[in-house]
């Protein structure tokens, strides 16, 4: 498993370490330990500059994720997953609103890009998928945290 992680933000201390451990685990637990992806913390204004670049949504965003196994050539290399990109600007922000930590709000937007990778999907879908996401994410969280998440 090949787990990259760039930190081009300077709003917070992340502790890549950590980040690594939470994704190693999540992957284990999706069965996709063979797998790999790079993960990108950036700021608000980064985050929008890609929301605008490559999905026409002139905003910032708490998460993106650009899935590999998608499209014409999706099957090219199985065992790359994608990107997921974070504003951790916005994950602040986001934590700060609903009163918890922002390692539970990053941990959570981890789970959000990381399911999107793996096929999961919530916009556009009908709402029998979107459940189906978000019952995995509450199971993702608790697996890592052992409490559920008011999210």
């Amino acid at each position: 498993m090949a787990i990259q992680i760039e930190n081009r933000q300077s709003e917070a201390k992340i502790d890549l370490r950590r980040i690594r451990s939470v994704l190693t685990r999540l992957l284990k637990r999706l069965g996709r330990d063979d797998c790999e992806l790079s993960l990108l913390f950036v700021d608000d204004m980064a985050i929008r500059e890609i929301n605008r670049s490559y999905l026409n949504r002139d905003h910032a965003t708490n998460v993106i994720s650009f899935p590999m196994q998608e499209g014409e050539f999706g099957g090219v290399n199985p065992n790359v997953l994608g990107d997921i990109v974070v504003s951790v600007e916005t994950a602040r922000a986001e934590a700060k609103k609903a009163r918890i930590a922002t390692d539970d709000e990053i941990d959570f937007l981890l789970i959000h890009g990381l399911l999107h990778l793996v096929g999961y999907n919530h916009e556009n879908t009908p709402a029998a998928e979107a459940e189906r996401m978000k019952e995995m994410e509450d199971e993702l969280f608790f697996f890592l945290k052992g409490y559920r998440l008011a999210h």
